[in-house]
């Protein structure tokens, strides 16, 4: 069954309470009454404002849980070798990073954070908000403050951005030596899908309700 497009009124004199605020472009309107497999979007930019699914909460807790378990996976498996002149050389993320010797050291606690570290604790902070939420439960201590960290942290978690760098530098050196992608590039990829899926499914108007209880 495909959504029904639900357009937000403008406001008049509401209190602030029943307004919302678009993210892109800041136009203010209304809350609308927006139903499972509705939608409300803003007339401006058309960027979706509230969208609630049916057991969302539970379905973001299961892909986060998800992309944690191919993180920490991804990170000791190999992702890819390099074979030339008869010999093969494979490497996991964890020594890529560690082999940055000298000025460049830097660059591995940088790759660890970006990749590794910030969307772990994005994802973490995600599932320690919904799982009260699911329940029926008050929520957490601190939640609103662990949602809005979450949300913050979302431009720095570049897990998924890595894989697509790592898969542009993999097609610029096939002519020059034979390379196989090993099990964490595949991870990264499946992670892909789950980050991308997690970002469609998650409705955050009404996470941020669920936290006023």
């Amino acid at each position: 069954m495909s959504a029904t497009d639900q357009k937000s009124e403008t406001i008049d004199s509401d209190p602030l309470e029943a307004l919302i605020a678009c993210p892109n472009c800041d136009l203010v309107y209304s809350v609308p009454d927006v139903h499972v497999k509705e939608r409300a979007y803003c007339e401006r930019c058309h960027t979706v404002l509230i969208a609630p699914r049916r057991k969302a909460g539970k379905w973001l807790i299961a892909m986060s849980a998800s992309v944690l378990i191919l993180i920490t996976g991804a990170l000791f498996f190999p992702f890819l070798s390099i074979g030339a002149g008869g010999l093969t050389h494979g490497t996991s993320i964890v020594q890529t990073s560690l082999a940055f010797t000298g000025a460049l050291a830097i660059l591995a606690p940088a790759i660890l954070a970006f990749i590794v570290i910030i969307p772990m604790v994005r994802l973490l902070l995600l599932i320690y908000v919904l799982v009260p939420v699911i329940q029926d439960k008050p929520p957490a201590p601190l939640a609103r403050h662990a949602f809005r960290l979450a949300e913050d942290l979302t431009p720095w978690s570049m897990a998924e951005i890595f894989a697509i760098g790592c898969a542009v530098a993999l097609v610029k050196i096939s002519d020059l030596a034979e390379v196989s992608l090993g099990p964490a590039a595949w991870m990264f990829a499946a992670l892909m899908i789950a980050v991308v899926a997690t970002d469609m499914v998650m409705c955050r108007y009404s996470i941020w309700k669920s936290l006023e209880r």
